[in-house]
């Protein structure tokens, strides 16, 4: 039996993504089997193999899609003034951050997992992603609201800081998200050298 009785394809899939999402983000991807998947989905490890080939496959498959997801959200007005732009992108990272909390885990802590050819893949994505805010930093500069001064490295050293609040932040503590985001703009607006 592929599939225990009354499951749905449509259903399965994206179950399989989930939980494997869920599982790679607890447990660690070595430490998680095709088969502990297929429990957790309430399948027959075998089954799985019509959704994925192989579990370097679902991870990629998982990082990619996470990547190209931030691609898509994200939309910029270059016509807007830098420091705008600039807080849009802090919000934006944040709250998409926080919203996919087990994709940004896997995105910074499994690459390590990946083939060298997947490792391409998604380092291409996340070069699209740094980019977009490189884009933002360098017409700052050239418009003299920032002063950077290495815009890539700047770029990296804030998204890893915007990043960083997965870490920690917990719904219902101290802080509302609304409040961490101005705090955080207020730290990148210091990052560039804005007023």
């Amino acid at each position: 039996m592929a599939r225990t009785q009354g499951s749905r394809a449509e259903i399965t899939g994206p179950l399989l993504r989930d939980e494997a999402r869920r599982l790679f983000a607890r447990q660690g991807y070595a430490a998680v089997s095709m088969r502990q998947i297929a429990a957790a989905v309430g399948v027959q490890a075998g089954a799985l193999y019509a959704y994925t080939p192989d579990k370097q496959a679902l991870l990629r498959d998982l990082l990619e899609s996470h990547m190209q997801d931030l691609l898509d959200a994200w939309s910029d007005d270059p016509a807007a003034d830098p420091l705008s732009r600039l807080e849009r992108f802090v919000r934006f990272h944040i709250g998409f951050s926080l919203d996919h909390t087990d994709a940004v885990f896997l995105s910074y802590m499994e690459l390590r997992n990946l083939t060298p050819e997947n490792f391409a893949r998604i380092a291409a994505l996340r070069g699209q992603y740094e980019g977009l805010l490189e884009r933002i930093l360098r017409d700052g500069v050239a418009a003299g609201v920032m002063r950077i001064e290495d815009v890539k490295l700047t770029a990296l050293a804030l998204i890893a800081m915007l990043t960083g609040v997965t870490n920690w932040y917990r719904e219902g503590g101290r802080l509302d998200r609304d409040r961490i985001a101005q705090i955080y703009w207020g730290l990148a607006r210091g990052a560039v050298g804005a007023a």
